[in-house]
């Protein structure tokens, strides 16, 4: 009987040990969670950080619409894993349950954002420009700090518009597009002048 007991008991651990984990934090689907959030937002470096651990782990938290560029968040969030992960999409993510502190980021450090995207889909450059400003990823505007960076920014947009309308003249059969770089990294800090809504730009780097 005893042996049949410790069988039952092995067979219940082993189910258990078995059960399907995520990411480098081994997080199980719906599993909340404490994270921060850092000011660097669409940085190369913006991370989120596991609490109480402060592993870090890249991407973001999923339907943060609120988030502000420039402020240090401390959130609650959930691990996403569906049986059947979306088309083209990631199989595990983590979304916003609650913002649970928010602090203005107090320093002037400098970070460095990407301008070109090559994630899902096709790649493209994540500028727009409207009414004379450049817009980076629908969520914060780009000043250049210096006449050669506002000339740098104006070359790409440039170069930009002439790259969209040669994709929508696309026919099969012909070559397709292909971005003349391959990256454009920019040097940025938070804008004193607008803070939390533009980046200073004070670097540009392109490599072909």
């Amino acid at each position: 009987m005893k042996i049949t007991y410790l069988l039952i008991a092995g067979l219940i651990l082993s189910g258990c040990s078995k059960e399907k984990t995520n990411g480098p934090w081994n997080l199980k689907d719906g599993q909340e969670v404490e994270v921060l959030v850092s000011h660097r937002y669409a940085a190369t470096d913006d991370v989120v950080t596991l609490l109480p651990q402060k592993k870090t782990d890249v991407g973001g938290v999923y339907y943060f619409t609120d988030r502000e560029p420039g402020y240090n968040y401390r959130v609650k969030a959930r691990m996403v894993a569906p049986d059947v992960p979306p088309q083209d999409g990631p199989s595990y993510w983590l979304e916003l349950v609650k913002v649970l502190s928010k602090e203005k980021y107090a320093g002037n450090d400098s970070f460095v954002i990407e301008l070109i995207y090559r994630g899902w889909g096709s790649p493209g450059i994540m500028l727009k420009k409207e009414n004379g400003l450049y817009d980076f990823q629908g969520k914060v505007k780009l000043t250049p700090a210096t006449p050669a960076i506002a000339d740098k920014l104006a070359e790409v947009w440039d170069y930009y518009e002439d790259y969209l309308e040669e994709v929508k003249a696309y026919r099969p059969g012909n070559p397709m597009p292909v971005l003349k770089w391959k990256s454009i990294k920019g040097r940025v800090t938070h804008d004193p002048a607008n803070f939390g809504k533009s980046y200073l730009v004070s670097n540009l780097e392109f490599m072909e």
